[in-house]
């Protein structure tokens, strides 16, 4: 059904301030390191015209690795055209952790010859920490890590040590890019699958969580204590979705009150983990948090990020009442995402839980990842920008940070949010998004407006287009220009599947 939406900017009613720094972004301890993450789609997997397949079923995903996965070398996060690019979304929060974190020795002095020592899985050398402070120094980001916590630091019934992390803290203090928030380590709901000692407990991780707490606070006060950066209230996934397979159980895991209610220290920041759902490479393993591609637009999908940030809100104020509330993973789906992630399909969910979340509360969004696997804002190694880079580079250029209640109800076909200018011009930034397949949505304009539309020749292409014009880097990589169309006060028809943001 056509919708009709009135902007009516003397009307709106302010929420709140929103963070600067709403959109920010992991880069994965794996990608500064080297190691295993999500093997890449193809091309036609990417379009939509091959079907990825779990060849061994559900037990491929323990037989057979290769299957999923694949080594990636270090990022280089001294090139050029990465940071030219990073900078440019703005100011921002960057996140080095993953589950390969809780098992990285730092090797500052060299002495380990490259081999990690019993107990970690990886090395991180002096060179590779000092590029990922560099950069930060470089794009103006604020930095936010988690530390070593496995069998090779201590084991189950021994209490958590700091001596690995004594260093990556002091060499990022004697470089001058202190370590602004720390997170103890990456979903701890998943116990020893997050890299853990073995027969951890939840009373072990929050008896170490606080032992960690007080370290940080006696030896760095000025770092933010987050967490705890776990998964809770997964999505149910796409309710028209039927398998025939019986799901896999190969991820035990713990509620998140059983982490927080021993813990004894406050937390700074509460931290959660949301993904849309599960990837294509994990469907036949966890059918039941699976989202077909033709569901990606569809009211179901798109409420999930809200739901979540309201399930979380609740839980804030419960363990950490007055905090910032952050989102330290983000994406459409866990397992790398999913094959339509860096297409314009997924443009919808990126704008619309920026839209949702900042109209529920205040915090960051760390989406996963800057430029690794299917979701990242740029492609790995090549490091071109994907449609949902353009989308959060207008989201900070234009969404400023006074959000407003629009007293639209969310529907199919307008999804409406307004903030103030990003400009800090009087006046106020619209996002519209028309989630329709078929039907276009009338806006009344109370007077002229300037309106970036974006759309695509279709829903899974790799490049998205602003007022018809192509979003693609240039000559020297220089990014395009991105302008605005006026439109006249009366009516403005914003056609299916389109995203725009309109400036009055």
């Amino acid at each position: 059904m056509a919708q009709f939406v009135k902007l009516n900017s003397e009307a709106l009613q302010p929420l709140r301030e929103v963070d600067a720094r709403l959109v920010s972004y992991d880069v994965e301890m794996a990608e500064v390191t080297g190691g295993t993450f999500w093997k890449a789609y193809t091309p036609a997997q990417i379009a939509g015209e091959e079907e990825f397949v779990l060849k061994k079923g559900p037990a491929g995903l323990m037989l057979d690795r290769n299957a999923l996965m694949q080594y990636y070398d270090p990022i280089d996060l001294r090139d050029k055209k990465l940071r030219k690019l990073a900078k440019e979304i703005g100011l921002a929060w960057v996140r080095v952790s993953g589950t390969w974190a809780t098992k990285t020795y730092y090797d500052f002095d060299g002495h380990t010859g490259g081999q990690a020592p019993e107990g970690y899985d990886a090395i991180l050398t002096r060179e590779q920490w000092l590029g990922v402070l560099d950069f930060c120094k470089e794009i103006g980001a604020k930095l936010l890590i988690s530390v070593a916590d496995c069998d090779g630091l201590h084991h189950a019934d021994e209490p958590w040590n700091p001596s690995q992390a004594e260093q990556i803290f002091a060499l990022s203090e004697e470089y001058g890019k202190p370590i602004d928030a720390a997170e103890f380590v990456n979903e701890p709901h998943m116990l020893e699958l997050s890299g853990c000692p073995k027969g951890y407990t939840s009373e072990l991780f929050a008896k170490n969580h606080d032992i960690f707490a007080r370290w940080l606070r006696e030896n760095h006060p000025d770092c933010l204590l987050v967490g705890t950066s776990a998964s809770d209230g997964m999505p149910v996934g796409d309710p028209t979705y039927k398998s025939d397979k019986p799901a896999f159980n190969f991820l035990p895991t713990v509620p998140l009150d059983s982490l927080m209610q021993p813990m004894q220290e406050k937390l700074d920041v509460f931290s959660y983990h949301y993904y849309n759902g599960v990837s294509e490479r994990l469907k036949a393993v966890m059918p039941s948090n699976y989202w077909q591609p033709d569901r990606a637009l569809s009211e179901d999908y798109l409420a999930v990020a809200g739901n979540l940030a309201r399930l979380h809100a609740e839980k804030r104020d419960t363990y950490c009442p007055g905090a910032q509330m952050w989102v330290t993973e983000s994406g459409d789906a866990g397992g790398g995402g999913t094959t339509w992630a860096s297409t314009y399909q997924d443009v919808f969910r990126t704008l619309n839980e920026l839209g949702s979340f900042a109209a529920i509360t205040d915090g960051i969004i760390f989406h996963n990842t800057l430029a690794s696997s299917d979701y990242g804002y740029l492609s790995h190694t090549v490091f071109d920008p994907r449609p949902n880079y353009f989308a959060v580079l207008l989201w900070n250029r234009i969404m400023g940070r006074t959000v407003y209640d629009t007293a639209e109800p969310i529907r199919e076909g307008a999804h409406v949010f307004a903030h103030s200018r990003a400009d800090g011009k009087p006046g106020t930034a619209y996002l519209v998004i028309n989630n329709s397949k078929t039907d276009p949505t009338t806006v009344s304009l109370p007077k002229d407006a300037e309106v970036y539309q974006l759309s695509a020749e279709a829903p899974r292409a790799g490049t998205m287009l602003c007022n018809g014009k192509p979003l693609v880097l240039g000559e020297d990589n220089s990014l395009p220009e991105i302008t605005p169309v006026t439109a006249p006060a009366g009516e403005l028809t914003l056609p299916a599947v389109t995203c725009t943001f309109i400036v009055l």
